[in-house]
């Protein structure tokens, strides 16, 4: 046997085989850098976006908030720090709208997140034919022109020939008509009641999706061990569908934190500014007295909230 000749052979086969490996390895290399290439030349065109109409006004916003700002072509930016941040703290109207903010928040977050997992609870396990016309109903407002929906509402609420007074003069519940939109007592419960139907649409259509991925299999188990039906709830269903949760309350909290249509549209912060929001304020203080500075500075303000509490329901979501 030529054992030099066969110790040749393999250190050739060796060297064959590693470089093809390195030849291999250089491909699957280049084949990552034009996949990469690839994916951000297709996220250009989103990232420009972002960064054009996201990104620089966020900058824009927070920069002159420090500054006496008019956007005047015959009045000059004047820098005053803090000013317009310790002034906010100071101005009764901006007070009550972050209040009016909070209490719309505080309500219609729990409210519609709910009412969202009980209604998709019932159901989710129907005919598709029923699940879809359930989640058309339910959705249909959401996919409704906001400008529509106000139109609808408001005539319901009209104090002379409104739905709502027929109805509770017909059944005994009132005695006279009463201005819903024009009383401090009642306009802003009613903005949230609008607001609580036009936002339940679209956490009924994710819980519906997220309960129907649930595993079968798990629920088959824990009845046959004899859990009851609020076990199988609490224990498999609700820790599968925590992420599902997690975004509704984040997007349900940012759009009531957001809430400025429904306002503009039916009260424009009325009666004695006990409608006023944040959002609408700033619309006010911006676009009615060309005070810029100091809408941004609200601006500045509303974000730092809703990324606070944002983070205390990821926090709360993780624990779970």
């Amino acid at each position: 046997m030529n054992i030099p000749f066969l110790i040749t052979e393999q250190i050739r086969e060796r060297g064959l085989f590693m470089a093809k490996s390195s030849n291999a390895v250089d491909r699957s290399k280049v084949l990552v850098r034009r996949e990469a290439r690839a994916a951000w030349l297709f996220l250009l065109p989103n990232m420009i976006f972002f960064v054009g109409f996201v990104v620089i006004p966020m900058i824009l916003c927070i920069y002159t908030s420090f500054f006496d700002s008019t956007m005047g072509n015959d009045t000059k930016d004047v820098f005053i720090g803090l000013q317009n941040y310790k002034e906010l703290w100071q101005d009764k109207i901006f007070l009550r709208a972050l209040k009016n903010t909070f209490v719309i928040v505080l309500v219609s977050v729990p409210v519609v997140c709910i009412f969202s997992l009980w209604a998709s609870s019932v159901i989710y396990k129907l005919k598709d034919s029923v699940l879809s016309l359930f989640r058309c109903i339910f959705y249909l407002p959401v996919v409704t022109g906001s400008v529509a929906v106000t139109v609808v509402w408001k005539w319901m609420f009209n104090n002379y020939y409104g739905i709502f007074n027929y109805i509770g003069k017909g059944l005994g519940l009132i005695e006279e008509n009463i201005n819903w939109l024009g009383d401090e007592r009642y306009a802003l419960w009613c903005i949230i009641l609008i607001l609580l139907t036009t936002s339940i649409g679209q956490p009924i259509v994710l819980y519906v999706s997220a309960l129907g991925n649930v595993d079968t299999s798990l629920v088959e188990a824990s009845a046959v061990d004899g859990a009851t039906d609020f076990q199988q709830f609490w224990k498999i269903k609700w820790p599968l569908i925590m992420p599902t949760t997690l975004y509704i309350l984040v997007i349900t909290t940012i759009n009531s934190f957001q809430c400025f249509a429904l306002i503009q549209l039916l009260t424009s912060g009325g009666p004695n500014h006990s409608t006023d929001t944040v959002m609408y304020y700033i619309y006010y203080t911006a676009f009615k007295l060309y005070r810029y500075g100091y809408g941004n500075a609200m601006g500045v303000v509303l974000a730092i909230f809703i990324a606070l509490l944002s983070a205390v329901q990821f926090k709360l979501a993780k624990e779970k």
